[in-house]
């Protein structure tokens, strides 16, 4: 069972209002005109780009003649989902698209990561993560670094607990010889992993790609994340990262590309044994 997250409540409650519309055969003019708004203010609802309010939310229980069982499991989403993340509390840091991201991973069941060139956020040391931060001055200011690792740090609470999320990270070998922050950082990083990897209650495999690895890597070094969710009428998600962007993929076509390229990545990795066994080589190697 995943963790509850407002956000995932409302994906959740807005696809669900949405295919109730579609099983009656309603169209989207005939929606919105019962609700007295613009068929753009009722996609902003449904693309959750918009406060879906109580009068709407009635409205939309009554337009669809919704039973008193399923208008109980709509109202309890609906309670869910006017709750307040952690996330909630930098709005004034991370865009309205990271902050999503952070609310969709709080509820998601499962994480399949693939890193090219760093180790990926969920498993970075505080330090490993503030050299991160002290390199990417082009886009984080100084003085705000320390929030990022905060909220880096509190991403990671996923990890444990009875919810525990369920984390595959695919990574480059490349990761694991760049010295970000120096060589007492990158060792003290590496053996968290291997920490992490002998944990029996931390739900997380990590696997190496190595160099001699002939299926080629992903050249563009662009890390991705798919998030999967335990409700079935949630579809995966990707969440993909760049120099020059960042953002949610939902198209159902580019998010089966990249679901079939982490599989590839996947089967180039080494098993968990070796992965565990490389990584602990690298750190021992580092003067």
């Amino acid at each position: 069972m995943a963790s509850k997250s407002p956000t995932v409540a409302r994906w959740e409650l807005s696809l669900r209002l949405n295919e109730w519309r579609k099983q009656l055969g309603i169209d989207v003019e005939t929606a919105a005109k019962s609700l007295k708004i613009s068929r753009n203010h009722w996609w902003q609802i449904m693309s959750d780009r918009r406060a879906l309010t109580d009068d709407h939310f009635e409205g939309m229980l009554t337009l669809f003649g919704i039973a008193a069982k399923d208008q109980a499991e709509l109202r309890q989403l609906r309670a869910d989902a006017r709750d307040r993340g952690w996330w909630s509390e930098y709005s004034g840091l991370f865009s309205d698209e990271t902050r999503r991201l952070f609310g969709l991973e709080h509820g998601a069941q499962a994480v399949h990561s693939y890193e090219g060139l760093l180790i990926p956020g969920l498993l970075q040391t505080e330090d490993y993560a503030r050299a991160i931060m002290a390199s990417d001055i082009a886009r984080i200011r100084p003085v705000d670094s320390e929030r990022y690792i905060e909220a880096r740090m509190r991403r990671q609470n996923r990890l444990t607990g009875p919810d525990a999320l369920q984390l595959t990270a695919v990574i480059s070998q490349a990761a694991l010889v760049q010295e970000t922050g120096g060589p007492t950082v990158l060792r003290e990083q590496l053996l968290h992993l291997v920490k992490l990897l002998h944990d029996p209650d931390a739900n997380i495999d990590i696997r190496i790609v190595p160099f001699t690895a002939r299926m080629r890597p992903i050249l563009s070094g662009s890390p991705f994340h798919l998030l999967e969710f335990a409700s079935p009428i949630l579809p995966m998600l990707v969440w993909h990262e760049s120099v020059a962007a960042h953002g949610i993929i939902d198209d159902p076509s580019r998010v089966r590309e990249l679901r079939i390229l982490y599989g590839q990545q996947l089967e180039s990795a080494l098993s968990r044994e070796d992965s565990t066994a490389m990584i602990q080589h690298t750190a021992d190697g580092i003067a």
